[in-house]
């Protein structure tokens, strides 16, 4: 559940509500709707993967698994935000947020988080599955208490956070009953890869709001874009060789390589163009493409990935 997909260019959460408006807005800020649903779409494509390899489809599971896995998301954006509230109050583009503009008490959100994490873990254990529950957890236990310290300290928390959004797609292969195989790797790894190159544009254009909120991040110091573009060139190469996994694997079809290989293709030429013209401008593009590639890569997966025999 790092985060990823939330620091959207230009948003600022609206300052000026009242009543039932304003209290809508500050849970959905709270609890990081938008992340939130990242999650929880992720970890939709991985059930259905998983029972169509093993088929093992059921409405009831999937229903439990999501609604588990959103609970379980919920409450972790709670507590990062109350374990980051000074951070946020620095930065312009989270200063408005519901803790540090004081509209919500801190004991209040961290009740809430709570609630909301303990629920949504106990929940997948006792209607989906030990595992699954243990993938949750395990997302929750990385983001919270590896990735969010590790941000003032280290600028290698971009890799940690990484990995904590990388496991959800996992929480429902296993919900359906998936075991490790490279399809399951697939996964993992397309979900860490694509979190790369994304969130590098992210940081590199909010650069100096991260330095303000005391964030030890890559982009750090990197006013040209050099090191960031580069990196973000690297870390879509290997996007861009993902895909062949589950078609090695025999769990996705052949034609699979086209579509995967092309929309990473793509993703490569927009980090190349940020490394040849680094503006805010051509970062801006890679980032909004990245929002684009995650959910066509896993429609192509779905459409690729064979049906087992028994279905």
């Amino acid at each position: 559940m790092a985060e990823t997909g939330q620091e959207i260019e230009g948003e600022q959460e609206v300052t000026e509500s009242s009543g039932a408006s304003r209290v809508r807005e500050d849970l959905m800020t709270l609890t990081k709707a938008r992340l939130s649903a990242l999650v929880v779409m992720t970890t939709f494509f991985g059930y259905l993967l998983a029972a169509r390899t093993y088929g093992t489809f059921s409405w009831g599971i999937l229903g439990h698994t999501i609604f588990g896995t959103l609970l379980t998301a919920f409450g972790s954006a709670a507590f990062n935000q109350v374990m980051e509230i000074d951070a946020d109050a620095r930065m312009d583009r989270t200063s408005a947020r519901p803790l540090p503009a004081r509209r919500v008490s801190t004991a209040t959100a961290f009740v809430l988080g709570f609630l909301l994490s303990a629920f949504g873990l106990v929940h997948l254990v006792m209607k989906v599955g030990f595992v699954p529950g243990v993938y949750a957890a395990a997302t929750l236990l990385t983001y919270l208490f590896i990735y969010t310290p590790m941000k003032v300290r280290s600028s290698w928390n971009t890799v940690v956070g990484a990995v904590a959004g990388a496991l959800p797609p996992l929480i429902g292969w296993t919900a359906a009953g998936g075991g490790v195989t490279l399809g399951a790797v697939y996964l993992f790894m397309l979900l860490f890869l694509w979190q790369m190159p994304h969130f590098l544009a992210i940081n590199w254009m909010y650069r100096d709001q991260y330095v303000r909120g005391g964030f030890v991040m890559w982009s750090n110091d990197d006013d040209d874009g050099s090191k960031t573009s580069l990196l973000a060139i690297g870390f879509s190469v290997f996007t861009l060789l993902v895909p062949v996994l589950p078609v090695l694997s025999g769990e996705a079809a052949w034609w699979f390589l086209i579509p995967g290989v092309g929309l990473g293709a793509v993703m490569l030429k927009y980090a190349i163009q940020f490394r040849k013209v680094r503006t805010r401008k051509k970062a801006r593009a890679l980032f909004f493409y990245t929002l684009a590639y995650l959910p066509l890569i896993l429609i192509f997966s779905l459409l690729a990935w064979k049906r087992t025999s028994g279905e």
